[in-house]
């Protein structure tokens, strides 16, 4: 098994931030910015959900990147714990609106 530790020179499909950086305004980002590039990444997923856009989301938006937050993940992980709490179906719509009300004031 051949280990590699470093970013990848080539381009990327999708990137995902699994770190907490970028939940406090004062977060950096969780690439090293001088040795990768996220003009290479075709789609960001930053598994934040507040702030909805965070640096690494803005800055994958101006490379050009698809971008996702952590909203949709928020909520179909809720609908799944409850359905198996309650063996019940989860009322999906109505907790899509109340995490968007939540987080973007919808």
């Amino acid at each position: 098994m051949k280990i590699f530790v470093g970013y990848p020179k080539s381009k990327v499909d999708l990137l995902v931030n699994a770190t907490s950086l970028g939940l406090k305004p004062e977060d950096g980002s969780p690439l090293d910015e001088k040795q990768f590039s996220l003009k290479q990444v075709r789609a960001v997923y930053d598994m934040i959900y507040r702030p909805a856009e965070t640096k690494l989301l803005a800055a994958a938006k101006i490379a050009g990147c698809q971008t996702a937050n952590g909203v949709g993940m928020l909520v179909h992980q809720g609908a799944q714990a409850l359905e198996i709490w309650t063996g019940r179906p989860a009322p999906v719509a109505v907790m899509w609106r109340a995490v968007e009300g939540s987080v973007y004031g919808i």
